[in-house]
């Protein structure tokens, strides 16, 4: 049993969402570790930014929310990275990722070697593994993490910033997957999948032994997999504003729930009703109700004992 506040780190990118209508905070490493942060996690991002403006914002507005910027350096030789996003008339985002970013450089050190052993859950993605740089820094933060902890990959593909290299020894990583309907078939491509999506998926946990794989379905909800069996959801209806951060939000409550051993059914009526909500408001990482963190969040008192 977990005793003490659950640390959860967003591992990878960390970078300005440029919209039509201003500028945001994002990278999905650092929506879920808000998430988290909201969900009564620790949550908080390791990543790298520029000793820039963009930077001093960063820093600011991560202490305004009582997230520790400790573990985001400081890069003085790249800037803070920047994405360009463009929605459609469903309120689906169309990224253009400046290249070189100081994300592209998250520094290996003391520090992120004392903190990896102490984290409970970490949720990393494709993205930042661009570079050989964050990559290394990724894979040896996986590699000093306990292994009881919480590994969830989110394939989270973006433009051409991947290689089925990466992706395999992500999942090698890994205890948790999480991908959409979009990227199951560059999954099934790389690794020969074949049958139904249930059948595609099952292949995929048993292949890389992962204690559970979310398949995400953006509108038509999620499946959930794991060693027990299978829950379903629907979805929930509601009116899109733009759907950035939605996945992130899902993958933070899942774990949320997971450090408090609910049902499957559970953790994905709970993951759909707050990825609902983010879908609902502008930007990846709103201010959630406390109608809903009530319903959701970590709660000590809940934990089952082990």
């Amino acid at each position: 049993m977990i005793n003490h506040q659950p640390i959860a780190v967003g591992l990878g990118e960390l970078l300005w969402d440029m919209l039509p209508k201003g500028k945001q905070i994002g990278g999905a490493p650092f929506n879920f570790a808000r998430h988290c942060n909201q969900l009564g996690l620790e949550g908080f991002p390791v990543s790298q930014i520029g000793i820039d403006e963009l930077g001093n914002e960063t820093v600011s507005l991560l202490k305004d929310w009582g997230i520790t910027p400790d573990f985001v350096s400081r890069d003085p030789q790249h800037e803070t990275g920047t994405v360009n996003i463009r929605l459609d008339n469903q309120g689906k985002p169309n990224y253009e990722i400046r290249d070189d970013a100081a994300w592209d450089f998250i520094q290996h050190n003391l520090l992120l070697e004392q903190l990896a052993p102490k984290v409970d859950i970490v949720c990393f993605g494709t993205l930042a593994q661009r570079s050989d740089a964050s990559r290394f820094t990724i894979y040896s933060f996986l590699d000093r993490m306990s292994s009881d902890a919480i590994k969830l990959f989110d394939v989270n593909l973006r433009q051409h910033f991947y290689s089925i290299g990466s992706i395999e020894a992500s999942l090698e990583r890994a205890s948790i997957l999480k991908l959409s309907d979009e990227e199951l078939p560059v999954l099934k491509n790389a690794f020969s999948l074949s049958g139904s999506v249930e059948v595609q998926l099952s292949e995929l946990k048993n292949r890389f032994e992962l204690k559970l794989i979310a398949y995400t379905r953006g509108a038509e909800g999620s499946l959930l997999i794991d060693g027990s069996g299978t829950d379903d959801h629907p979805g929930n209806t509601i009116t899109t504003i733009d759907t950035i951060g939605a996945g992130d939000s899902f993958s933070a409550t899942l774990c949320a729930g997971l450090l408090q051993g609910l049902p499957l059914a559970q953790l994905n009526e709970n993951a759909n009703q707050v990825a609902a909500y983010v879908c609902s408001q502008r930007g990846a990482t709103p201010a959630l109700p406390e109608s809903i963190v009530k319903n959701v969040s970590y709660s000590t008192s809940s934990v089952p004992k082990i």
